[in-house]
Formats: structure tokens, sequence, C-alpha cells
């Protein structure tokens, strides 16, 4: 016997690949190729296979560290197995093959919203290559074939049909015929470090359940916390789906609202609504399922406050009418959002409180370097919440451009998942609707989030007289495990005395 660290092998041009999951554990005996790890990189998901069959004796790596090519992950003590029959030598063909739309009901033209490979990636059989969405569902398109991509004929935006070509591919035949005799295999006996026994090495093939689902579906499901090896999958070869994911999240939370150990709630009413006249019943639409299974999450999880307070805007509106002209001609449209963004990235840089994470068990207190704001943005097929990434190092113009691009891709169902990544604070606007306040939910792992109301005219004393000023409504919600009133309050108080001052907002 002999112990071999196994190490990762090439994988590319990756490096620091986050491990999603490990197959293994200590004292388990594995075959050849038998997979060890997951990892996943940005655009596919891996598999790390063992090089030799033997036994588990040591796991280097835990799930969510980062390995690079090279990185010893498990310590296999590896068999004196008798040596294999003779063979031949293996005969190596290629072929390349038309990667097609696969059936996708009856649906035409739909947009892909993220390509997750580039030519020259190796994929594996059923590996997802690409990302539709139709007014209905998300669906992730795997591979047919195993092998190499030489050509990638599609790009985010483009819209598809069932038999479209997306992709050529260069897959490998190996075929290796055995020798006309061979030695009959013998058992084979091993004598173990300690000399007074033996053990006779028995390498039965051990079975482990692979999760079916691609990157996007594994990320989803980790942002929400649900474990995919517990959830069954209605798509194509059992593949688990976003709206799984948002099925299990549902089913646990009723569990938990109905149980001792979750929130002690009455069960649902159960109400057969014909009884009392005429009832339509359609789908809820995808993305509020979606959201509707975090905002729960998120009022369950999170003991909110909410602040209310009010903004003098007056001389900000003048400003912003001022330039209107101005910045119309140059194709962009001025808000007052672009404005509040700006300068709730300067409250967040103030108080950096609000811009930090709680983790997960609790424990610690992570705080960003950068300021990344979400804006709510409402569409016919629901709520979209784009990210400004490093607003504090923007002008008010460059923010608004940004703006209004992200807002129309929202609104066309164009807007890619990364453009939705990493806030760290978000706005929600309701002005246009003409409310007065409402109570905002945080959105987890965020700590806090402004709501912005109607702006209304209202008389002001100035100490010797009244005078009408436009004055802004804002809701601050906040995350109270990690920001008390205190600090809201005074987070606040700096965001409405910027906003009625104009304190460094530069264009």
């Amino acid at each position: 016997m002999a112990l071999q660290d196994i190490l990762v092998p090439d994988i590319g041009n990756y490096k620091n690949v986050p491990i999603i999951e490990i197959l293994v554990k200590v004292g388990d005996t594995v075959q050849q190729e038998q997979s060890l790890i997951s990892l996943e990189t940005d655009k596919a998901t891996m598999e790390i296979p063992a090089p030799v069959a033997g036994v588990i004796k040591a796991i280097k790596v835990k799930v969510g560290a980062k390995v690079s090519q090279g990185d010893a992950i498990i310590q296999i003590e590896t068999t004196n197995a008798a040596a294999p029959a003779p063979t031949k030598p293996e005969t190596t063909t290629t072929s390349t093959q038309e990667i097609r739309v696969p059936d996708i009901g009856n649906y035409k033209n739909v947009p892909i919203i993220e390509v997750l490979v580039k030519a020259g990636d190796t994929v594996q059989q059923e590996q997802s290559l690409f990302t539709l969405e139709t007014d209905k569902a998300t669906m992730e398109v795997p591979s047919a074939f195993a092998g190499q991509l030489t050509d990638i004929k599609i790009k985010a935006g483009d819209k598809v049909s069932q038999g479209d070509l997306v992709a050529l591919i260069t897959t490998t035949n190996i075929s290796t015929k055995p020798a006309l005799t061979s030695q009959p295999q013998k058992q084979t006996t091993v004598t173990n470090q300690n000399p007074t026994s033996t053990t006779t090495v028995a390498q039965p093939f051990i079975s482990y359940a692979y999760v079916h689902a691609g990157p996007a579906v594994r990320q989803f499901a980790r942002e929400l916390g649900a474990d995919l090896t517990k959830i069954n999958g209605t798509g194509h070869k059992n593949r688990i789906t976003r709206d799984d994911v948002v099925r299990f999240i549902k089913t646990e939370l009723a569990k938990a609202s109905s149980s001792s150990a979750g929130l002690n709630l009455l069960p649902d009413p159960q109400i057969d609504f014909a009884e009392f006249g005429k009832i339509k019943i359609e789908k809820l639409p995808r993305i509020k399922k979606i959201s509707g299974a975090n905002l729960y999450r998120n009022w369950v999880r999170i003991p909110h406050i909410t602040l209310f307070d009010e903004a003098d805007i007056t001389d900000l509106e003048a400003l912003r009418k001022n330039k209107k002209t101005e910045t119309e001609k140059m194709g962009i449209k001025l808000t007052p959002l672009p404005f509040l963004i700006k300068t709730v990235a300067q409250a967040l840089k103030t108080y950096p409180l609000i811009n930090s994470s709680l983790s997960n068990d609790g424990e610690n207190l992570i705080s960003k370097e950068y300021i990344h704001i979400g804006v709510a943005v409402d569409t016919p097929n629901g709520l979209y919440v784009p990210v400004i990434r490093n607003a504090d190092q923007k002008g008010i113009l460059d923010i608004a451009k940004e703006l209004g691009d992200l807002s129309q891709k929202a609104k066309e169902g164009k807007i890619k998942p990364d453009e939705m990544k990493g806030g760290t604070f978000t706005i929600s606007s309701l002005g246009s609707l003409g409310t007065t306040a409402f109570t905002p939910i945080v959105n987890m792992p965020e700590v806090g989030i402004l709501g912005v109301s109607k702006a209304d005219i209202k008389p002001k004393w100035t100490g010797t007289e009244f005078k009408p000023r436009l004055m802004l409504p804002l809701s601050l919600s906040l995350d109270h495990r990690v920001v008390d009133g205190a600090e809201g309050g005074r987070f606040l108080s700096f965001l409405t005395k910027a906003l009625s001052e104009l304190t460094n907002l530069g264009f």
C-alpha cells in the first residue's frame, strides 16, 4: 500500500475556484475516475475524478475553499492491484458535432440571457451551455455531447427557436481492443502495515448522488440557503430548475411556520373562494415566485426597524430642471434618482456600518470597501433590482446614463444576472405612484434599504414665516441586529441634509 496525494488537474486558466461539493468522506473506497469534488467557475461546474483507486485517508479541503491547479485536495491509500490484461493500442477518433436548440415547447424567438461557456472550453455531456428566458420560465440548455467547444454561434441578447444552431463541439472516441490472449486475473491479497493481519482488497462500485443542476441554479440555491441534494428536479432528465428551488423553499417555510420549531403560526386558511362567486385562477409570474420566497425569508429572518423623515429638495429639483435640456441633448434622462443614488453613496461612506453584512452564523460583521447600490425597477415581468457599481466614484450624469440603460434592459427582459449581483444597499422608489410613506423590506444580506415616496409642496417655517418647499418623504428600513435606531437616525439626517444642501454632488 502507498499514500498518494490527489492534486487539482489542469482546469484551464481558472485560479482560486470555489469547491461547492465534496462527494466522498474519509474511509470511503473509491474507483478510478470516480468523482471526488465539484468545482464551480463563473461559467461551468467541474467534477474532479480520482486518478487511482483506493481508500480515502484524508480530505485536505472543505466546501467553500478555493483551489487552483496543483493544489492537494485528498490523500488516497492506493492498493497493489493485479496487472490488467494486455491490450492493443488505443484507437482515437474525433468528430465535429452540431449543438442545436432542443425542444423548448411552443416558444419561438426566445431571448438568451446568459452564455455560460466560451470557445475552447471542454464540457461534459448535460453541462449547461446557455440560459433562455421566456415570459414564464428560465431554462438552461445542456450540451448533448462531451468534448471541446470550437465555435459559439450565439451571444447574450440573441433570440433562438428549436433547431437553431448554437455551437460546434469536437468529440473524442477512444476504443481499446483486448489482446487475443490474456492472463486470468487473480484476487490480490495485500499485507497491512500491521504484519499480523492481511486484508483482501475489494473495490466495490460506490454510487454517489449527483446533483443535476446548472451553475446558475446552484448559485441561486446557495443564495437562498437551499440544499440541492434534497430537491427533486422536474426538468429534463430530472434536472433541477429555479422553479424547483423556489418550490422547495416555499415548502420548507410552510413546514417551519406550521411547526412548534418554527414560527408556531396557525395553518393557512383553506377556503373555497368559488363558493362566494365567480373566480379566475392565473399562474403567479415567475419573478414574483422568486422574489416572494426571498421577501418572505427576509421579513421572517430580519428584525426590521423603519425610520421616517423628509428632505427639502426644492433647490435640487430646480437644479435638475435647469440641467434637463442639456442632458436630453446628450441622450440622458435626468430624474431625481441619480441624485439620490449619489447622496446615498456619500452617506454609506460616512456610516459604513449600513454598508456591511452579517455572516450567516450571526457571529461576524462583514465590512465592504465598495459601494454598489441596487435600484428596484418595476417591469411588466415583475420587480428587478439592477446594481450601480462603485456609485461613490461616479458623477451624476454617469449614474443617470447607467441607470437608464439598466432599467431599459430590465423592462425588455434582457438584463443579465451579473448586472443584479453584489448590491450593498437598495433604493426602492414609489414616488410616481403617489405614496406618502411605506415600509421597504431589507434585501438580505444587505442591512439597509431606502424607500422613496412622492415629493409634495408643503409649508415650512423659516423662523419668521412659512414658505412653500418641495419635501421628499424617505423611509429607511434597517436590520436591527446590525444597526440600531441611533445610527440609523444619524444616517437619515445626513442624507436629508445632503439632499437639501446639494452637498458634493458632482456632475
